[in-house]
């Protein structure tokens, strides 16, 4: 089971939702939106961290997006979540865990927003430096492996990891280079992002579009 959040605002829940989905991985989704009544009440029998999102594998937490993504790797092999290659694998990972702890300049003024369109932030010198280091590791990646992902034909962690990154340069009307605006089409096209953004038009629709979990 995945303990997800709301679809609009929840960048870490669509990053585990989004590589099972593309990969095949059957799972039941528990949809907590932060709009919900007594919401900590909810998560916190399910979640040791109190947050989203979290996956129950039989008896086992686990809540954190990238040991998520990690765990599924190891329990699907055949899945081929990460890449085969030894190098390729490194660099997967290096950029994986810089999305992670990473880029705190975009998060901070381009918050995901999925299914709005808002106006273009201030452009900082650095924003712009996480703006341009994005579309670096993007470009260094398609060039070595021909894309249309990251790593080659196959969705990996690292798309599911930057997929929200996708989001925010589209609700926010980045600027970007011709090659970011054709994998951010790819990643935007996939299947699985489509069914999220009908669930983060769904919270528009419904006025509960900006509810973000309560803090202690």
């Amino acid at each position: 089971m995945l303990v997800i959040g709301s679809k609009n605002r929840s960048s870490w829940s669509l990053r585990p939702w989004l590589l099972m989905t593309e990969s095949n991985i059957a799972f039941e989704e528990h949809y907590l939106p932060f709009h919900l009544p007594k919401w900590r009440e909810h998560i916190k029998p399910l979640s040791p961290a109190g947050k989203v999102p979290v996956l129950i594998a039989g008896t086992l937490p686990i809540w954190d997006s990238l040991a998520i993504c990690e765990y599924l790797a190891e329990s699907h092999p055949e899945k081929h979540l990460w890449p085969a290659d030894v190098a390729a694998r490194a660099r997967a990972r290096a950029i994986c865990c810089e999305m992670h702890s990473g880029f705190m300049e975009l998060r901070t003024h381009c918050s995901m927003r999925l299914a709005e369109a808002m106006p273009a932030p201030e452009m900082t010198p650095a924003l712009l430096r996480d703006i341009a280091r994005i579309e670096d590791i993007w470009h260094v990646s398609l060039q070595v492996s021909g894309g249309p992902y990251l790593f080659g034909p196959q969705v990996t962690i690292a798309d599911a990891m930057f997929a929200p990154v996708v989001s925010r340069f589209t609700t926010y009307g980045i600027a970007v280079k011709p090659v970011t605006e054709a994998y951010m089409k790819a990643i935007w096209e996939l299947d699985g992002m489509e069914q999220w953004r009908k669930g983060a038009h769904a919270e528009v629709a419904a006025g509960v579009h900006l509810a973000m979990p309560p803090k202690e």
